[in-house]
């Protein structure tokens, strides 16, 4: 049996693999930055053993994620799930970015 308690934060867990030619410089993580900013949920981002805020500019540069690097996204907060979906699908899309 499950207990659900009001006060638990929701929490959702994903991943996608960077797949601009570039990486994840200046450009695509500023639209990383804007995804994640238009969620209440708390985002972060991990890529080998740092983890940062996807709220935070400077946290995803320091990621240094290059061409095929696997980024684990997780949310914490009302709309966790709809926050992850989205940097998913706008990575899929490589950060609407096109060269």
């Amino acid at each position: 049996m499950s207990v659900f308690n009001s006060k638990m934060k929701k929490k959702y867990k994903g991943f996608f693999v960077v797949v601009n030619e570039k990486g994840l410089h200046t450009r695509p993580s500023t639209e990383l930055l804007r995804c994640a900013t238009s969620f209440k949920a708390d985002v972060t981002l991990k890529y080998q053993q740092e983890i940062v805020n996807a709220k935070s500019l400077l946290g995803i540069l320091i990621l240094a994620a290059d061409k095929g690097a696997k980024i684990n996204v997780e949310a914490v907060g009302e709309d966790a799930e709809e926050a992850v979906k989205a940097i998913l699908t706008l990575a899929r899309n490589k950060f609407n970015i096109n060269y």
